[in-house]
């Protein structure tokens, strides 16, 4: 068990975790969100609203962190679980609607940058938070780990069809990247409420 000084350290080190998150995701939000509208891209636009859904999800955590309460905390966990049910629906609605319109995405080089960025920073964060969420047994920031998780997911399927379009031509990559995101960010929905 814990010692009162060890709870508030570990407290601290969570609220570092998610400030560090916070400014990460409003960096890879803007540059991909606008990189994916200039190329029309729905993949690179689903992963920069994925970061902006992870923003959302560190200012949840937060909020939890500054509170007391199982109720708190389970509010907490559901709210960051239905950011995952928004995210899916758009992509799936989007994807499908390039898929059949046949749009072809441009190339994005700032997209390409960020998406191989975000591949690299969101497993080491992810991996931080689910320890210190483990340490104080708090249910909100094991739920964002997996959040942070998702985005190393999402990053690494959207270079891949961001990639794929840029490289090969194969323009279906990018709604087919958007509509795998879709699937996961479902998946991840359920398991935050199903966890509860």
């Amino acid at each position: 068990m814990s010692t009162p000084d060890e709870l508030r350290r570990l407290t601290r080190h969570g609220f570092r975790l998610e400030y560090a998150s916070m400014a990460w995701m409003t960096v890879e939000a803007v540059v991909a969100i606008i990189s994916g509208i200039i190329a029309s891209s729905i993949a690179l636009v689903g992963f920069g609203l994925d970061s902006v859904i992870e923003f959302a999800a560190a200012a949840v955590v937060v909020w939890q962190l500054r509170g007391e309460g199982e109720d708190r905390e389970t509010r907490a966990v559901h709210l960051i679980g239905g950011t995952f049910f928004v995210l899916a629906a758009y992509l799936a609605v989007v994807g499908i609607r390039d898929l059949i319109g046949h749009a072809r995405p441009e190339q994005s080089v700032p997209g390409l940058a960020v998406t191989a960025a975000a591949l690299l920073v969101m497993p080491g964060l992810a991996v931080a938070k689910r320890r210190t969420g483990q340490a104080l047994d708090n249910r909100t920031l094991i739920a964002d780990s997996a959040e942070t998780a998702f985005c190393a997911f999402t990053s690494g399927t959207a270079l891949l069809g961001v990639g794929l379009n840029s490289w090969l031509g194969w323009w279906w990559a990018d709604p087919a990247a958007a509509l795998v995101i879709a699937a996961l960010a479902i998946r991840e929905g359920l398991e935050a409420w199903e966890d509860d």
